[in-house]
């Protein structure tokens, strides 16, 4: 004789084994993306800067504990257009995957004219997630519609 039991049934996965629980898998953990929080943190070092709070790229890098090369490679994200610079702002990392690498948006910040960056810019997303690229489309259509 066989029972039928009726409910819902939720799988979750610790380390290498796998179970299933009735309890529902909490929500996932939203952080600001590391390559928003770096850009914001290269927006505020060259605000110190012109302010004069501090000297120049190598005073910020002994008080940050950087090294003068990092400071520079923040300072770099500077070089992305503005209306690439938004998005990236409010990207997040959910559940501590990240969406980007810093890495990338340097490369794209090297090119030589806004129109290359945007260029590259939708070469990269096509190549990216839905769910990131949606996070990086989303809050540029919000900005423009309102």
């Amino acid at each position: 004789m066989s029972k039928v039991i009726t409910g819902a049934l939720y799988r979750v996965q610790r380390g290498h084994g796998k179970r299933f629980t009735t309890e529902p898998p909490p929500a996932p953990v939203r952080r600001p993306a590391r390559v928003a929080v770096m850009l914001a943190l290269a927006h505020k070092i060259r605000e110190a800067i012109a302010q004069g709070k501090v000297r120049d790229q190598a005073d910020v890098a002994r008080r940050l504990g950087f090294t003068r090369a990092r400071i520079t490679h923040l300072l770099d994200l500077l070089l992305l257009a503005p209306d690439l610079q938004e998005p990236l702002l409010f990207l997040e990392a959910v559940d501590g995957v990240q969406p980007m690498s810093e890495r990338v948006l340097r490369s794209v910040a090297h090119l030589a004219s806004w129109a290359e960056q945007r260029k590259r810019w939708s070469e990269i997303l096509e190549t990216m997630s839905p769910p990131a690229k949606d996070a990086l489309i989303a809050p540029a259509r919000s900005s423009t519609s309102a």
